[in-house]
Formats: C-alpha cells, sequence, structure tokens
C-alpha cells in the first residue's frame, strides 16, 4: 500500500513550526499535522494570508491548534526574532520543516545583501535552524525536514560569489544553486547531529512537480519568459497537487521508520507515492557539503552548536 496521511501517527504531543506555512506545500503540510493533533506554528511572511489559512483549515478541522507568527527568510534579523519567541512561547520543538521558498526571481538582495533566491531559501533556513536547535534538542527525537527540488540537480556548491548578485545573474541558475543548498544542508546536518550524539534527525524531501502558487509567482514575476509561463502550464495539468507534493515531507517528518539523513521524494521522481530515495553521492559528498556549510557560516556569521 501506497503511504498516505492516513499513515500520520497521533502528533498530539507534538509542536511543529513550519515556514511557508500560508499556501502550497506548507499549508497542506500545517493542516495534516493539526488534523493528527499537532501544535502548528504556522511561520508566514504576511500574517493576513496567514490568518486566513487558518481560517481555511479550522473550517475543515475545527479544533485545530494554530498559531500565526510572522517570518520573513530574507531578513536574518527577523529570522533570529521569530525564533526568539518560538523559543520563548515553547519549551520545545519537535518537528521543523524548513519548506518556503522562492523560484526564479528576478535579480535581487535581501535586507543583509544576499542573492534572493540564495538568501531566502538556504541561508534564511540555515541561521533559523540553529536559531531553534535548543528548542529541538529539547524535544525526545526532534526532526529538521528541509524541502528541496529537482532543480538541485543543476545547482552548484556555494561559493561567496554564488551567494551574491552577478552581472551575469541567471534565475534558473540561482534557483538551482540555492535548492542544491537545501539539500546539502539536510545532509551535512544530518551528519554534524551524530558525531555530536544529538538527540535530531535532519532528513531532506522534494515534492517533484506539484501544482502551488510557486510556479504561478514565478510566471508573474516575469523574469523567466517562456520557461517560467511553460512550468505554470506543465505543473498545473502535469504536476500532482499540492498535497500529493507534501506527501513526502509529511512522510519524513512522521515515519516512525525515517531516520537521520534520508532523502524522500515521489517514487517518479515527479509523481508518485512517497518513498525513500538514494542519496546523490556526487552532491553529497563530505567535501562539498562542508564548502557549502562553511561559506554559509562566513556569510550569516552563524556557528552551530550541537548536541548540547
Amino acid at each position: 500500500m501506497a503511504w498516505s496521511t492516513n499513515d500520520i501517527p497521533d502528533q498530539s504531543d507534538k509542536i511543529a513550526v513550519i515556514t511557508g506555512a500560508n499556501s502550497g506545500l506548507g499549508f497542506e503540510a500545517s493542516r495534516e499535522l493539526a488534523r493528527k493533533g499537532a501544535t502548528v506554528v504556522m511561520a508566514v511572511r504576511n500574517v493576513e494570508k496567514g490568518e486566513a489559512a487558518v481560517e481555511r483549515i479550522t473550517a475543515d478541522i475545527p479544533n485545530a491548534t494554530l498559531e500565526v507568527r510572522k517570518l520573513d527568510l530574507s531578513s536574518l534579523d527577523s529570522v533570529r526574532a521569530f525564533a526568539a519567541r518560538v523559543r520563548g512561547e515553547h519549551d520545545r520543538v519537535d518537528i521543523l520543516l524548513n519548506n518556503a521558498g522562492l523560484m526564479a526571481t528576478p535579480a535581487g538582495q535581501t535586507k543583509d545583501g544576499f542573492e534572493t533566491q540564495v538568501g531566502t531559501n538556504h541561508l534564511g533556513h540555515f541561521v533559523l535552524t540553529q536559531e531553534l536547535m535548543p528548542a529541538l534538542e529539547a524535544a525526545d527525537a526532534a526532526r529538521v525536514v528541509t524541502v528541496t527540488s529537482g532543480a538541485r540537480l543543476q545547482g552548484h556548491t556555494l561559493t561567496e560569489a554564488r551567494t551574491q548578485v552577478s552581472d551575469d545573474y541567471d534565475p534558473w541558475r540561482a534557483y538551482g544553486d540555492s535548492k542544491l543548498a537545501n539539500y546539502q544542508f539536510a545532509i551535512e546536518l544530518a551528519r554534524r547531529l551524530e558525531a555530536a550524539g544529538s538527540s535530531v534527525a535532519s532528513l531532506v524531501a522534494h515534492p517533484g512537480l506539484s501544482h502551488t502558487n510557486l510556479q504561478v509567482a514565478t510566471a508573474a514575476g516575469g523574469g523567466t519568459g517562456i520557461s517560467g509561463r511553460f512550468w505554470k502550464v506543465t505543473a498545473r495539468f502535469v504536476g500532482m497537487s499540492a498535497l500529493g507534493g507534501a506527501l513526502p515531507v509529511l512522510r519524513a517528518a512522521t515515519d516512525p521508520d525515517a531516520t537521520n539523513g534520508e532523502f524522500y521524494g515521489p517514487r517518479w521522481h515527479m509523481r508518485g507515492a512517497p518513498v525513500r530515495l538514494g542519496s546523490d553521492e556526487k552532491r553529497s559528498s563530505k567535501d562539498e557539503t562542508s564548502r557549502m556549510w562553511d561559506i554559509s557560516e562566513s556569510r550569516t556569521g552563524t556557528v552551530f552548536s550541537l548536541g548540547s
């Protein structure tokens, strides 16, 4: 039998933090975890949209426990303020879903001077994970699930130059770099957690081709031309539903048999039931992931403390 939301264990004693929780994969993950009893902290850039998402969920699940909190991953000050609030309001975090992201945006910079996609999709989550690590390690067996995509296969491991906007900026190249960084972050974090003897597990998931607002926003941004419109239409008519795309993320977050360092995605790459995938040996090599990690720490001024 294919894994489905029916296989999610009871989550009534869990606290889950989900970035980008007001739409797409994040919304579906929020709804399904809330349905199973979790307290879900919905981390959103736009609070009004977050509150609207809460109304949609509670119309379906009246007893859902949901908290909307503002988080702008393009600002490290916002990331740190959000994490401090979560730590102040909860004695632990059981699940962190690093889900939010931008795709193929026009050239731009975050508030900290990073290229927008690398800064938001990767560096923001990098700092968020460290800032929440004390709360994650306070749980019995917390999980961090970081969302990548098939675009990682076109990405290159970070260098300092790739964290900045270049004169020859290409929106799809930057997106691929950011999603490879997401993948390598999850793999390297898993190695470091194991070495530190931490109770936290790090896993990675990709949603395949899913019909969400991500493609709509990319096409609306206009910076990708015909390719952006192509993927918008393709996702609409060929892609899985947002819930279908969220299943690998939910399985990585909740399957009792899932373990540190594993990778989940659709069986047929773009579509299919959520299954455990093999790792990409070249892109997950220690040399590559360590280089990504060193650049990320250097650029953000964030040094991880694990196993405390």
